[in-house]
């Protein structure tokens, strides 16, 4: 089913719904899903864009929420996790890895039922979970310094890459042969080299609490936000070296580039999502779209063109993903 189809038939049959009126920011919010009774710290997403379905790991609830996008609603919430935190869908295999923080394990779902597959233990707060579908394996952030790569076929930790503490946010590169990653315990940014496991240590120029990262590929940087002082900093993904800085929102746990645009999306726990674009002066922001104080987490998806970001449960909003679309 078309994407347009999709959102004509959920504003019609969607009772958990609200229909933005406004068209002159960037982003525009089309709708809100309710998640129910959830409590506390919502983290990441995951997608499975084929069946329309968005994986939410609850990390306070213990819990994955399963969303039909096609209908707006919780298709199934999937209990008995620890403090989940990252979720991925691997598309070769289907399958769902869900990440726990709490018991350091990596639980595999069977894609087509949802039903449980295998359990890998990486032993330590396990945390991002990335696909990497031209080589066939899923790299998992845990521990106090670690990537551990996974055979998804064989559901089997195949190698690990050692890192001097915990990894945050990280991306596979456009080239599908290194990693960079987010290690602000150590207050760096690594590139790993996927072939060889040998890693160096790329500028931060003093800040710090590097957590959320993204791969534009066609402008061909790393993009990594830092919340001190909250910073969006550019590095050639060839050399690593800085191309550009810019000030963003407090509190960033996630960054996405849109490809079609060109536009940098940040989502931050200060209550906003920052868009800004690149020029030949660096990056200028274009508009702060208000979200919810501490819906940090969110998801751009380019194959549904919407940007789903998740509010936690607050004295005026219910828990819910709120689902954004990028008004040109």
């Amino acid at each position: 089913m078309l994407v347009s189809t999709i959102l004509l038939a959920a504003s019609l049959l969607w009772p958990t719904i609200l229909l933005a009126q406004t068209t002159a920011a960037p982003l525009v919010l089309e709708a809100k899903i309710l998640l129910g009774q959830v409590s506390g710290r919502i983290d990441h997403f995951g997608i499975d864009a084929k069946r329309q379905r968005l994986f939410v790991a609850e990390l306070g609830n213990n819990s994955v929420s399963v969303v039909d996008l096609t209908a707006g609603k919780i298709l199934r919430r999937i209990t008995g996790l620890s403090e989940p935190q990252g979720v991925a869908y691997v598309p070769f295999t289907d399958g769902i890895f869900v990440a726990n923080a709490g018991d350091g394990s990596v639980r595999v779902l069977r894609g087509e039922d949802l039903t449980a597959a295998e359990r890998l233990e990486l032993g330590d707060d396990a945390d991002n979970v990335r696909v990497d579908t031209a080589h066939k394996r899923v790299l998992v952030g845990y521990g106090k310094g670690a990537l551990a790569v996974i055979d998804p076929v064989r559901l089997s930790k195949t190698a690990d890459i050692r890192l001097k503490a915990h990894p945050e946010g990280f991306q596979i590169d456009e080239t599908g042969t290194e990693v960079f990653v987010n290690v602000p315990g150590a207050h760096e940014i690594v590139v790993a080299d996927l072939a060889t496991g040998s890693t160096q240590s790329l500028p931060t120029q003093g800040a710090g609490s590097n957590f959320p990262m993204a791969i534009d590929g066609a402008g061909h940087r790393v993009l990594a936000v830092f919340r001190r002082p909250p910073t969006l900093m550019a590095l050639a993904s060839q050399d690593g070296h800085v191309v550009a800085k810019a000030e963003t929102c407090g509190d960033a746990d996630d960054v996405f580039v849109d490809p079609k645009r060109r536009h940098v999306y940040v989502s931050c726990g200060e209550g906003v999502v920052d868009v800004l674009e690149p020029g030949e002066a660096g990056y200028r922001r274009m508009a702060r779209v208000p979200t919810v104080p501490g819906a940090r987490t969110s998801l751009f998806v380019p194959e549904l063109d919407r940007l789903f970001v998740a509010v936690r449960a607050a004295s005026h909003e219910p828990a819910a993903i709120w689902v954004f679309r990028p008004a040109s």
